[in-house]
């Protein structure tokens, strides 16, 4: 990017990596040095909770907040009920009412702990787009602002030619999606004065087709800004891991094994993940990221913690700090591990019951195959054999079990 910006805003997407494109640059750039400016970024509720492949996008609204400007989050209670086709290979299960309203709940969580919400001129707003979506007469609609989308061009966007490349169905009712999230935008501008819809890559046709919505329709001109869609250094989509998605409520996931996330980052991630989902100095950030060898732990628990601590405070980033101390210098237990809590009417269990349990392996069968690869612990001492009892009377304290170096469980009886 050679452009030089002029803005806070726009300095800061630059430098740490958020900006892959912008509709209008430079008109962005003069109007974030001008005027408080409003932009938002959706969030369908497909799930109770968003995972880290949305932690870019959040991060940008609070940097947005952060420099002076008016964040909104833009729930997407009625285009749920439809699911983004955007590069998708399938059709998005579609959910119930009172499971997306439900789903809305955890996600809003999430957001009150990144941004300030209130009634002030930079407050952030949370909305949900059900608000006017389900109040739509579907003949009106379609007579006022069917005549401003192309079919050809919505044809055209890479997020629909994919889908249709592969020759995988795609469905009119998921053909609407980018109709709705048009529409979103136009009504954003016009209750709230939105100026800019940020959102991943491949959200540009989307966020394009909203901008010429709102000009034809109200002749004024929005903006879009997109992040790259993130990835890991050996190409993997950011957001999940071999043991599942890394979400953001620890309802979901403890915070303990979302430290435990961070803490294990490829090498080469580092100084890239610090300046997008840290606030520390750029400057701090490169040096971190320059550190080798065995230097490179400390950057990687420094990430740990200045994500946790964003995510679910610093008390439980330092307890996940302690716990994994604990649990890899001195074979300890640690309070924030993952707890597996057994009444004596469960037991006994055989070993390889209680490893499934305990979200240790996946079936019965990758149990025994990980006891016959030495890969299982019990209380720091090497497992063998498949055929064990885990009786009552052997639960009179807690028992640590351990799947390889990175992964283990708590096992505590019932009192």
């Amino acid at each position: 990017m050679t452009y030089r910006p002029k803005s806070d805003f726009m300095n800061i997407l630059i430098q740490r990596g958020f900006l892959a494109d912008c509709t209008d640059i430079e008109g962005f750039d003069n109007a974030l040095m001008s005027e408080v400016i409003s932009g938002y970024i959706g969030f369908d509720a497909t799930a109770k909770s968003l995972h880290i492949g949305s932690l870019t996008q959040i991060m940008m609204l609070r940097w947005l907040q952060k420099t002076g400007h008016k964040p909104i989050t833009l729930m997407g209670g009625g285009t749920t009920r439809i699911g983004d086709p955007s590069f998708r290979a399938d059709v998005r299960p579609i959910l119930t009412s009172s499971e997306i309203t439900a789903n809305i709940v955890g996600i809003k969580s999430v957001f009150e702990k990144y941004l300030h919400y209130g009634e002030g001129s930079t407050d952030a707003l949370m909305l949900d787009n059900s608000e006017w979506l389900e109040r739509l007469n579907y003949l009106d609609f379609l007579n006022q602002f069917g005549r401003h989308f192309s079919v050809n061009r919505m044809l055209s966007f890479d997020s629909v030619k994919s889908r249709l490349d592969r020759e995988q169905s795609l469905s009119f009712l998921e053909f609407n999606y980018m109709i709705l999230q048009a529409y979103d935008f136009l009504e954003l501008h016009r209750r709230y004065g939105c100026r800019v819809q940020f959102g991943g890559s491949d959200q540009w046709g989307n966020i394009v087709n909203g901008i010429d919505l709102t000009r034809r329709i109200q002749q004024k001109s929005l903006f879009g800004l997109t992040s790259p869609l993130l990835t890991t250094s050996d190409g993997k989509k950011m957001g999940k891991s071999a043991a599942g998605a890394i979400w953001l409520n620890e309802s979901m996931l403890i915070p303990y094994e979302f430290w435990q996330y961070w803490r294990n980052v490829s090498d080469d991630d580092v100084s890239r993940f610090l300046k997008l989902f840290t606030e520390l100095p750029i400057e701090e950030c490169d040096r971190l990221g320059a550190l080798k060898d065995s230097e490179k732990n400390t950057a990687k628990i420094i990430l740990a913690n200045a994500v946790t601590t964003l995510c679910h405070g610093e008390k439980a980033a330092k307890a996940a700090e302690t716990t994994a101390r604990a649990i890899f210098e001195r074979g300890g237990i640690g309070d924030a591990m993952p707890i597996i809590v057994f009444s004596e009417d469960d037991l006994p269990l055989s070993i390889v019951q209680l490893i499934v349990k305990a979200g240790l392996a996946k079936s019965g069968k990758e149990a025994k195959r990980l006891i016959s690869e030495n890969g299982l612990r019990i209380d720091d001492m090497p497992l063998h054999n498949a055929h064990l009892t885990i009786k009552a009377e052997m639960l009179t304290s807690p028992l640590k079990l351990s799947a390889g170096k990175k992964r283990h469980a708590r096992i505590e009886i019932k009192k």
